[in-house]
């Protein structure tokens, strides 16, 4: 129970620093580059990952690695920085939940996890809050913006859960410094073709770009494809609603978006369906369920000592 405990809280750094990754994008990075603004993030944070885990990938993790960077980091980053850019950010951040309930589908399909009770009222709970934030905020949503996020969703989704199945294999630094610079090296190209030069970037946009490839992509990849080789695929998924609740929460303290009764009471719906969900509950459950049938039916008084003879 405190290694499952242990490895939910390591894996939550990746969604609280994606929720952050939504604000730094919106304020700092530049506005129409969002190849580049992907490039950039992903290349710098799969070298230094690299660096510090020098492997090289073998027999078929070329093509793997292919893949999942595409699915992962090169078509997800740019969805994402699109995303980011054309909706608030508690808006772009809170479509991101309903992947929990597509992970379990995916993970169910692959890897023949059957979706368990618990996990799966909590991400259904944890949707309704999401659709109560999205669909009441007092801001005007752009449906690009939403799509951007839904495909992006979609994509991660699938990429998590092969990347949950092909894992094993490999180290998990080592893979995910593959998989973000496979990632970077797709993006480039498309991006001078689309694009053109590449953006200015001031100050801001530097120190903005530092953050998110050490921070929200970097190390929030690592505990994330390092929860993905200890935790089930759903029970990850519901960790990912952290995700949305940091956008909502820095939207609304930090980027002055207004916050509604209706958006509260959605946010503390996400926030049980992560905890209804979480194993400590299910496994708190079994423990007790084991010990009741365990425990006789009428007490079973000990043997009377013999007599001694006087």
């Amino acid at each position: 129970m405190e290694a499952t405990l242990r490895w939910i809280l390591i894996t939550a750094i990746a969604p609280v620093a994606w929720g952050t990754n939504y604000f730094v994008t919106h304020a700092y990075l530049p506005a129409d580059h969002p190849l580049y603004g992907a490039a950039i993030r992903a290349l710098p944070a799969g070298l230094l990952l690299l660096a510090v885990r020098r492997e090289r990938p073998h027999g078929p993790w070329w093509w793997k690695s292919l893949v999942l960077g595409a699915l992962n980091m090169g078509g997800f980053f740019a969805l994402i920085y699109v995303a980011a850019q054309l909706l608030p950010t508690s808006t772009a951040s809170t479509v991101m939940a309903a992947s929990p309930l597509v992970m379990m589908l995916i993970a169910w399909a692959l890897l023949a996890e059957r979706p368990r009770l618990l996990p799966l009222a909590g991400a259904v709970v944890g949707l309704g809050g999401v659709c109560l934030m999205l669909l009441t905020g007092t801001a005007s949503i752009d449906v690009r913006g939403v799509l951007a996020s839904v495909a992006a969703m979609l994509m991660s989704s699938l990429g998590y859960v092969l990347a949950k199945r092909w894992g094993a294999e490999v180290d998990v630094l080592a893979s995910t410094a593959w998989q973000l610079i496979a990632g970077g090296l797709l993006l480039l190209p498309l991006a001078a073709l689309v694009e053109g030069a590449p953006p200015a970037l001031d100050v801001p946009a530097a120190l903005g770009f530092g953050y998110v490839t050490v921070v929200a992509t970097a190390l929030a990849f690592a505990a994330w494809f390092g929860g993905l080789r200890h935790l089930p695929a759903a029970t990850v998924g519901l960790v990912g609603l952290l995700n949305p609740v940091t956008g909502v929460l820095l939207g609304t303290l930090i980027a002055g978006e207004s916050l509604t009764l209706r958006q509260l009471c959605g946010l503390a719906l996400v926030l049980a369906g992560i905890l209804l969900g979480r194993p400590v509950v299910r496994r708190r459950v079994r423990v007790a369920s084991a010990i009741k049938a365990a425990r006789p039916s009428t007490p079973v008084r000990p043997p009377a000592s013999p007599r001694r003879p006087k």
